[in-house]
């Protein structure tokens, strides 16, 4: 049995007493910073030195919770998540890791963990400063004024000096980022210089032309602000240009240094002076130098085979706005058998059509069966190249000559043999230009594909090809 009336037992800074034949009825808090619970000391009757010492014991125990532990972390404008290795229901032990964050706007100097060490400190110090913005640059003519300096949040607005207009964004921010929002700001210059163009140039096109050369003074740009200006820059024709029928817009424009535009602009007509439009006559084709109709434009006419042209070959569009000459037709030809001379034979096919002359001593020869044989299907071709056949049989006084259905008296199928220095007792076959130039001679019998080969490649063959093409004649 003890005799102890009373035990007073202090652990660190908590202080408790038990009492023999006393109440122990104080109810004490004992609060570590460290402990996320509070401990409290239980109302006891004391009956005797057994439940003395009970209380004694009870004290004891709460001494456990004055373990040496770190004291608590406090991020002023962060938090710290922390982590202990007996759980959670101990914080701050030794060991204890705490992750330290900031909050937005903030940033953190230090490490962003600690440690709680034996010697009950931390591994380390933090501290969460506010974020801050590099300064602003000062536009040139103008300023700024700002809420909050150059920190984390702060707004600051830009002006401009009288005469002068903000270019970028008027308010920015310092961002999270410690950079600040929107575009640099800066102030120019906000009149325009100024340019005057000439009135609307007007010009008629020249004979035989679709264009007209027009001239004007470049114009000169003017700055009301610093006198400064860049090049001219011109849209459209430089002055002297040849300009073609209508209308033309020519633009100028300047700028200053502040990037101003000034333009001006104005118009360049230029007329055709134009004549009804011609047409081709019928089977026949027409060619047209300029636009076909302008002023001094001249149109040609030609007729397809078989057919000659009557009336004007040529037609000029004149300054009181009509034609010269009288409207061509295209007319079926009419040989004319009956002249005295194979010249004057002859002549009737200048420049109107090509000439093929066989020549046969007698109308049974193979080779004149043959060849009238291969020219038989071969009409078509002969009539889209321009071809007339003519046919000389026979020897003289017997002999006859034969274009189409038109028979030549004897004496001048004779004298075209003798012009043209043809055989009288050969197959022979004589091929002749437009303009009467002997062109080939064959011995023996051509096909229609050796005859249109040598034809097409004559000079006038081409164009008379291109215009067959323009008006879609051709041969199935």
């Amino acid at each position: 049995m003890f005799s102890i009336a009373q035990i007073t037992v202090s652990v660190g800074s908590t202080r408790a007493t038990c009492c023999k034949d006393y109440s122990y009825s104080q109810t004490k808090s004992v609060t570590d910073a460290n402990l996320s619970h509070d401990v409290r000391f239980l109302s006891l009757k004391t009956r005797g030195e057994k439940d003395l010492f009970y209380c004694v014991y009870l004290i004891l125990l709460f001494s456990v919770l004055e373990t040496p532990w770190c004291s608590p972390i406090k991020v002023k404008h962060g938090y710290a998540n922390c982590r202990t290795p007996q759980g959670e229901y101990y914080k701050n032990v030794l060991g204890t890791r705490c992750d330290i964050r900031c909050q937005k706007g903030y940033e953190l100097h230090g490490p962003q963990q600690l440690i709680c060490q034996s010697s009950k400190r931390w591994s380390g110090k933090v501290l969460c400063k506010q974020k801050r913005c590099p300064t602003l640059s000062m536009p040139t003519n103008g300023g700024f004024k700002c809420l909050d300096g150059a920190y984390f949040g702060s707004r600051c607005e830009y002006y401009c000096s009288p005469g002068y207009q903000l270019k970028g964004d008027r308010i920015v921010t310092c961002m999270d980022n410690k950079a600040w929002s929107g575009r640099p700001a800066s102030c120019v210059d906000t009149e325009p210089p100024r340019i005057q163009c000439p009135s609307v140039k007007e010009k008629t096109a020249e004979p035989n032309k679709l264009t007209a050369r027009v001239f004007w003074d470049t114009p000169e740009g003017r700055d009301t602000a610093d006198g400064i200006l860049t090049d001219v820059i011109l849209k459209g024709l430089p002055p002297g240009s040849h300009f073609p029928e209508g209308d033309h817009k020519i633009q100028y424009t300047v700028y200053d240094r502040a990037e101003n535009k000034g333009t001006c602009k104005f118009l360049v007509k230029v007329r055709v002076r134009r004549c009804v439009k011609l047409n081709a006559p019928d089977n026949g084709y027409i060619k047209c130098s300029g636009d076909g109709n302008n002023y001094g434009a001249m149109c040609e006419f030609s007729c397809i085979g078989g057919y000659e042209l009557q009336g004007s070959p040529a037609r000029v569009c004149q300054y009181n706005l009509g034609w010269s000459g009288v409207e061509p037709t295209c007319a079926p030809m009419n040989i004319n058998v009956n002249v005295r001379t194979a010249a004057a034979l002859l002549d009737q096919f200048y420049e109107k059509r090509r000439l093929l002359i066989i020549s046969t001593p007698t109308a049974a020869n193979f080779f004149y069966r043959m060849q009238l044989g291969m020219l038989q299907p071969a009409q078509c071709g002969l009539d889209l190249r321009h071809v007339t056949v003519v046919e000389l049989v026979g020897i003289f006084p017997a002999q006859i000559g034969r274009i189409g259905v038109k028979l030549l008296p004897p004496s001048l199928a004779l004298q075209l043999r003798l012009l043209l220095r043809i055989p009288h007792y050969n197959f022979n076959i004589v091929v002749m230009d437009k303009h009467g130039m002997d062109k080939e001679r064959y011995p023996f019998p051509a096909t229609p594909a050796e005859l249109f080969a040598l034809i097409d490649n004559f000079p006038l063959r081409k164009e008379e090809m291109k215009l067959q093409a323009e008006i879609g004649q051709s041969c199935p």
